[in-house]
This record gives structure tokens, sequence and C-alpha cells, in this order.
């Protein structure tokens, strides 16, 4: 039998839960205030946290130096197709690893995962040097290949799990009623998962948004998405805090809208399966 959780318990857990969210979004809080101030007030000392002289002037700098709507289109494109493509590969893979599963099924599992401990940089020239052969530089395609495939791992693993909590039973009465290969995918995994495959593709996309090593050395200017745009405002003569801010607010800010109109269907697909 559960133990009640006593008033006090939940007082201590509803602090220590808030203190925890607190200091994990004053970096991105403090992103956002110094986007307002001017530059001699974001380097200032002591910092002032919300008694300063409120400005757009950087967002106004920004929007004038680049094309924010190029940028983020790019973005959009890119995370949205690697996504796309990416569950279009994941969902039969985890589908037979999970349902038909091999005697080394674990052990690709692992290698699958073992990739992702690769550190990027190693494998940087071959495939800058492959794409430049292949005339993928500067294109949203060849971004859209390169980040589907470092994250299909993650979106395997992911899948694999939530489908593992599904009952075979259930296919398998599919497959008696005469459900081809296809319809049992299709028409019976797919409904049963829809939270769990919703949750992986609202990660991979904030995975592929957020990426930065990749997108700065195989764009420059055409595909560049709005990573390549923050990093546009570091310039040799120093970093002008203020319109970085600024630049930086811009591109989350798409990000933490979608993920916070999003996070009751995150949650319950991270917790799918959790309670049967």
């Amino acid at each position: 039998m559960a133990r009640a959780v006593t008033p006090q318990r939940r007082a201590v857990n509803t602090a220590a839960a808030w203190t925890i969210a607190l200091l994990i979004f004053f970096p991105i809080l403090w992103t956002i205030l110094t986007s307002f101030k001017t530059e001699a007030e974001a380097i200032a000392s002591p910092p002032s946290f919300l008694f300063f002289d409120w400005t757009l002037e950087n967002y106004v700098t920004v929007n004038e130096r680049s094309d924010y709507f190029l940028h983020f289109m790019n973005s959009v494109v890119i995370s949205l197709g690697s996504t796309l493509i990416g569950l279009a590969i994941a969902i039969p893979a985890a589908w037979s690893m999970a349902f038909v599963p091999g005697r080394r099924t674990k052990d690709v599992l692992l290698w699958m995962l073992s990739t992702k401990m690769l550190p990027p940089v190693g494998v940087l020239i071959p495939i800058y040097l492959i794409f430049r052969d292949l005339n993928l530089l500067d294109t949203r395609i060849g971004l859209i290949i390169v980040l589907t495939l470092i994250n299909l791992p993650i979106i395997i693993w992911m899948l694999y799990t939530y489908f593992k909590e599904i009952p075979v039973d259930i296919l398998e009465a599919a497959r008696m009623d005469g459900a081809s290969l296809r319809s049992e995918i299709l028409y019976v995994l797919t409904p049963m998962a829809v939270p769990g495959i919703a949750s992986t593709m609202l990660l991979n996309v904030i995975l592929a948004w957020n990426e930065a090593f990749w997108t700065l050395n195989l764009t420059a200017a055409d595909a560049a998405p709005l990573t390549a745009f923050i990093a546009g405002f570091s310039s040799p003569e120093g970093l002008f805090y203020a319109r970085l801010s600024a630049a930086s607010t811009m591109a989350i800010a798409p990000i933490l809208i979608l993920g916070w109109f999003s996070q009751k269907q995150l949650v319950r697909g991270l917790t799918f399966g959790a309670v049967k």
C-alpha cells in the first residue's frame, strides 16, 4: 500500500522543483534581459537585473545585419525534414527489433548508440569532402541528411522502448485477421504508439534545431539555420553581448514556444507505458 504524502513533504518537493526549474531557466532569462540592454549596460559590473534603460536597438541592429526569416525557414525545413525522414526509417527498424528480435538485436542497438560517443570532429573531414564532391555543401538537403543520420540512433532507441510496451498479442491478432506488414505498422502499431512517436518527434526537432557543429561547418549563407545566425554576431573586434543576446533570443524563441505548447504531449510520451 502506497504511503500518503504529508503536506510538509509536498511543500518541500514543490519548493525543490521550483528551485531546480528557476536555476535551469535563469540563463535563458538573463539572455533575454541582456538583449534589451545597451552594450555598456550588458558588460556593467555589478550587473543590473531589472532596473536599466530598456531598448529595442539590438533587435533593430540584428534585423538590419542579417536575414532572420531566411535563417528561420532554414531551421524549420532542416529540423522537420530530418525528423520526418528519421521517423520513416526508425519506425520499421524499431518494429523489427521490438517484435522480431534476432540473436544480435541488443548488440545492434548498443552499436548504434555507441556511434553517438564518436566526437563529430573525428568524421568532419571525410564528410566535408564527400559533400564537396556531391555539391551538398551549404544546402538544406545536405544538412537534412547529416542530422537524420546523427539523430537516427536516438530515434530508434526511443521508439524501440515505446514499442516494447505494446502487447504482442494485439499485433498477432491483426496478422490472424489478414493484416499485411504495411497495414500492421501503419494501422495497428502506429496509432497505439502515437504518444511515444510524438515525443520522439518533438525531441528530434529540438536536437536538430539546436545543432551547431555541423551547421557551422557545412553551411555558409544559403542554408545556414539559426545556430549560424547566432554565430554571425561573434566578430573579430570582440563579443557584443547585447546584440548576441538579441540574436540568441530570436533563435530560441520559436523552440521555446513549441516546447511550452507541447509539454503535455512530451510528458505523456515520455511516460508512455509506465503504468499498466
